[in-house]
């Protein structure tokens, strides 16, 4: 390796604060939307087609339905090409859009270095209950899988995509942050104390969606390997990794809990010790890691570069529906 290991560090940091801003860019711009439904007077502002990244059960549902029908729901068309772009980055590139790009993991981040500059440490919780704190997670995924995959037919599944809620899913979304109920303040709280005394609680124990995306993960051709015979046995790698892993026992880091963040690399003071490999067949090659940044990033843009071409992309639903259902948009049910 013959690049500066800390800059490695300071490339995710950067792209990590990017997409958060872009993320609340977006927001910024929704929720003005919104308002000029709700607020006679107030300007049109276009819609953002990306905040429907924050419908994962409807973009795994307008999956269900494109691999049943092969076409694309017109309403929320945005998932579905989000769903495919997030799950494909972690199918291909480790976990990295975890570790890179969600927003709701860079924040997590965030508040656990907090954490750790206040108390001069982040706690860990022991061995077997963070083993049954991880299975939450897969419960959840388990418990979606069933219902949308399993149980729904495409019928049902087309007639939720015709209902007034699906129209406005993502204002209601929108409505659990801006008019968030007492019961959302203190588990948000309470998350985000635990947050500051253990690393990533939601991400490691709560996200259906990264337990998805950890499965996918297991068969990216992607990992971070370690070379024993240049290890120095430093410890560096096992301390500061942000999952937790115990990075220097391993020969291959294949952890569906690794994000691909390269912490473990950045922190390695021995040339050669550890690197992100691709594997091909039997052939394995030592990947640059800012070719892997740059790799992830292009992935996921062209992905939804796919979506913009073929007009998948914006939502179909007209403009009066919009102005019939967000005013009423509290009173809509499942």
């Amino acid at each position: 390796m013959t690049y500066p290991r800390t800059s490695l560090r300071y490339l995710r940091y950067g792209v990590q604060a990017l997409f958060l801003v872009i993320t609340l860019v977006a927001g910024w711009q929704f929720y003005h939307f919104v308002q000029h439904f709700e607020q006679p007077g107030k300007p049109f502002v276009e819609r953002p087609p990306s905040v429907d990244a924050y419908l994962p059960i409807g973009g795994l549902m307008a999956f269900k339905y494109f691999v049943a029908s092969f076409q694309v729901e017109p309403l929320h068309p945005s998932g579905l090409i989000m769903f495919i772009a997030i799950c494909g980055v972690s199918l291909l590139l480790k976990k990295g859009f975890c570790g890179w790009i969600c927003p709701i993991g860079t924040i997590s981040q965030y508040v656990w270095m907090a954490g750790e500059k206040i108390f001069g440490r982040n706690f860990r919780v022991e061995r077997y209950t963070d083993i049954g704190l991880r299975a939450i997670k897969y419960l959840l995924l388990s418990a979606f899988f069933w219902v949308i995959v399993v149980a729904m037919g495409t019928t049902m599944i087309v007639m939720f995509f015709m209902s007034d809620y699906y129209m406005v899913a993502d204002v209601k979304m929108l409505k659990f942050f801006t008019d968030m109920s007492s019961l959302s303040m203190w588990v948000i709280g309470i998350l985000a104390g635990l947050s500051l005394l253990y690393k990533n609680v939601w991400c490691r124990y709560l996200c259906p969606y990264g337990a998805l995306l950890g499965l996918l993960s297991k068969l990216s051709p992607v990992k971070v390997r370690r070379n024993d015979a240049k290890c120095v046995h430093c410890h560096a790698c096992t301390k500061h990794c942000p999952t937790l892993i115990d990075v220097e026992k391993q020969e291959v880091v294949s952890s569906a809990e690794c994000f691909g963040c390269m912490t473990c690399v950045s922190r390695c003071p021995a040339e050669g010790a550890l690197d992100i490999t691709l594997k091909a067949g039997k052939t394995v090659r030592v990947l640059k890691p800012v070719l892997y940044a740059v790799l992830l990033v292009a992935l996921f843009y062209a992905v939804i570069g796919i979506g913009v071409a073929t007009g998948h992309w914006h939502s179909q639903i007209p403009y009066e529906q919009y102005q019939r259902l967000i005013p009423m948009v509290g009173t809509l049910e499942h």
